[in-house]
């Protein structure tokens, strides 16, 4: 699987001001979340949940050959056996989730799986995250911008609230296309502020630079 901007942008952006000890990302893909998180945190144990057989794999070796392999793990299973099985809480959850609730389907299923919604209903998410998070936890997540009013709706009725919003641009004159959103148990005033990506092809922005350089080998 590719790593795309979307993925980069929310392991670089998800804030750490609380010192989590414990992380989980949820449909890991490639396992870059985690491999983000473990570099920029100290968290101890960084979990990760893959249900596709070949990603899942794909991430452990990721996993084996990073200088943080000791704290990472990731688990092959659906988000429901998880959520039941698992006892733990986690201070962060973190999840790039599927989406595209369009009835468009490509030829490539292990694709579709990873960008539809229906392999990770928001639903799904938010119920399994209600009960995985600690009650001082934070949930950080990446959404198409069109759905993010959907998806704070949704997770009202679990008792999450948005506590900041990063709206991103591709650049200046385009629409908002992303949304990044922090959840937590506490209603509080939302913080938001916008991400321009780009001011023209491969040009990219200073806020962009600044936010994940520490991630590209060439920015």
């Amino acid at each position: 699987m590719k790593i795309g901007t979307d993925g980069v942008l929310l392991g670089a952006w998800t804030p750490l001001e609380r010192n989590p000890y414990s992380v989980l990302d949820i449909g890991a893909g490639t396992g870059i979340l985690s491999l983000m998180l473990a570099q920029r945190s100290n968290a101890e144990l960084i979990d990760a949940l893959e249900i596709d057989e070949k990603a899942y794999e794909q991430c452990v070796d990721n996993f084996e050959q990073s200088p943080w392999g000791d704290r990472l793990f990731c688990y092959h299973a659906s988000l429901m056996e998880f959520a039941e099985e698992i006892e733990d809480k986690y201070d962060l959850i973190i999840s790039n989730p599927p989406f595209y609730s369009e009835d468009y389907k490509t030829k490539d299923s292990n694709r579709d799986l990873a960008r539809f919604q229906d392999a990770m209903p928001f639903e799904h998410l938010l119920q399994a995250v209600s009960v995985l998070l600690e009650e001082d936890g934070v949930f950080s997540v990446v959404l198409p911008y069109s759905e993010s009013e959907k998806f704070i709706a949704l997770a009202s009725q679990v008792g999450l609230f948005p506590n900041q919003i990063l709206q991103v641009r591709g650049n200046p004159t385009s629409e908002i296309k992303r949304s990044l959103m922090t959840f937590s148990f506490r209603k509080t005033e939302i913080s938001t502020s916008e991400l321009i990506i780009e001011t023209a092809r491969h040009e990219y922005t200073e806020d962009y630079i600044a936010l994940t350089k520490d991630f590209y080998l060439k920015m």
